[in-house]
């Protein structure tokens, strides 16, 4: 095929985007992107029974979060407008009509009630559901006599009743379904939508598409859509079925295996760069070393001969790795303001707001290398805002201290602190080791209790990191509440 690359996400409003659906929309951009084709947006809105509100908005915030920017669609237009399914329903109209005319269609009057007496006959029996095919050779006047008494009709597409529908996959090769095994599916409603069959072809040839690239589980709705092609007379695109996404287990992909909309990741406090990355391979490598790839690589060295056959595997242990890696590669400035809005949401209630983003900016990298994503940050750095410190006085005694020995060790600090006058991280590293001398006693015999009464933790960054950033006055307040809970005792 010799045509321009013209490649579409087209996303139905039904739920809000997960994983797999936007590991589609990324290798469709990606694709588009690395052959200088065109990456077209559609909105499949047809569904108006299923439509869930607010998903729309969630599937554009998604494609705008991670940076897949669309040259036709939604919000940016395009010549093979519009690409609201709902607002072309006209065209899929007539070329239903068109059809029934050309023999290829017929108009199915079946009620419900006896659609549901076929099924259950038909489970009854343990053959396989499908239509019966009970409308497709009325005779013209009982055709007639129905369209007359105005019955509700739908439109179905007459299936050959024999032979192979046989098409060529880009990733699988020649792929051929038995004919017998399609009955004739809708169409057209009652209330004049299409459904997916007949949209998805008539919108992918009127918009030129060069190549669907979906998801594998619309391979066995390709030789209906064949089929469309041909008795339309459209040139059908190339196809490409991608690979599953399946838990560790290898089982279905669910929220059991950590799986989430994007948007719940994205407030979860996942970065875009993270889940770009981490897409792009979930079916899809370059080799078996390299896993780091910013856009601009990816955009260069994406293919489709790289795309797996088999499934991808989400493992949120991973993208987690892969969040904190990206996180720790991040310049301080940027890093602190991405992390400010998780924090001003998140810190306890009683630290005033706004936050000083320079006094923020001062912490970042202390807690950097412990998060693992930016939501994480209020819970690491709370200590750093908060007017007084809730623990056990029994944490701030150490194993091989007593009740005695941690007071002299915390008084002393006290004392040599209140006299620094320069507190930065040097000054405060020189005059506590040079007191646990004069105290006689090990460093980590001081610095424990010192660490416990300034961050109410036993494990927090490093400690005259924190005390410098903390400040003498808040260092030295909690000092003193630290002595009054050991001599409280």
């Amino acid at each position: 095929m010799d045509k321009p690359v013209r490649v579409r996400y087209a996303p139905s409003p039904t739920g809000f985007p997960h994983v797999g659906n936007i590991r589609t929309a990324l290798f469709n951009w990606l694709f588009a992107r690395h052959t200088g084709g065109k990456f077209i947006v559609r909105i499949e809105d047809t569904d108006t029974a299923r439509t869930v509100p607010g998903s729309l908005e969630a599937i554009i915030g998604s494609l705008r979060w991670l940076g897949l920017d669309w040259d036709e669609g939604p919000e940016v237009g395009g010549p093979y407008g519009p690409y609201m399914q709902s607002q072309r329903l006209p065209i899929y109209q007539k070329l239903a009509e068109q059809l029934i005319a050309a023999g290829f269609a017929y108009r199915c009057f079946c009620t419900s009630e006896r659609l549901d007496n076929m099924r259950a006959a038909q489970t009854a029996a343990k053959l396989p559901l499908g239509y019966d095919r009970h409308c497709r050779d009325l005779s013209t006047d009982e055709r007639n006599k129905l369209e007359a008494s105005g019955a509700p009709s739908i439109i179905r597409f007459k299936t050959p009743l024999t032979g192979r529908t046989v098409f060529q996959d880009m990733l699988r090769g020649e792929v051929a379904f038995e004919n017998s095994g399609i009955d004739d599916y809708v169409l057209l409603k009652t209330d004049g939508f299409p459904v997916y069959h007949l949209a998805n072809v008539i919108d992918d040839h009127l918009m030129e598409i060069s190549h669907v690239l979906r998801a594998e589980e619309w391979l066995s709705s390709t030789p209906k859509h064949v089929m469309l092609y041909a008795a339309l007379k459209f040139e059908a695109p190339q196809f490409a079925h991608m690979p599953l996404i399946l838990g560790p287990d290898r089982s279905k992909l669910s929220k059991r295996h950590g799986a989430a909309t994007l948007t719940e990741y994205r407030d979860q406090g996942y970065l875009q760069e993270t889940m770009l990355n981490f897409l792009a391979l979930l079916g899809w490598s370059l080799d078996d070393k390299n896993e780091i790839f910013n856009r601009q690589q990816l955009i260069d060295i994406f293919s489709l001969e790289r795309v797996s056959r088999t499934a991808g595997i989400f493992n949120k242990d991973k993208l987690d790795w892969l969040n904190g890696m990206y996180i720790r590669t991040l310049p301080v400035e940027d890093l602190t303001d991405r992390l400010l809005p998780f924090m001003e949401k998140d810190l306890p209630a009683e630290i005033k707001r706004p936050l000083d983003i320079n006094y923020v900016r001062q912490l970042v990298p202390l807690i950097r290398e412990r998060i693992i994503t930016l939501k994480d940050a209020a819970a690491y750095a709370d200590f750093f805002f908060l007017d007084q410190l809730e623990y056990d006085s029994a944490k701030l005694i150490g194993k091989k201290m007593t009740e005695e020995t941690t007071l002299k060790a915390l008084k002393g600090a006290e004392n040599k602190l209140s006299s620094l006058a320069s507190f930065n991280t040097a000054s405060l590293e020189d005059t506590l080791r040079h007191l646990a001398d004069d105290l006689g006693i090990k460093t980590g015999e001081l610095f424990n209790p010192l660490r416990v009464a300034t961050t109410a933790r036993d494990a927090a960054p490093p400690l005259f990191e924190t005390m410098a950033v903390l400040g003498k006055e808040r260092c030295l307040k909690r000092i003193i509440a630290a002595l009054t809970k050991l001599a409280g005792n």
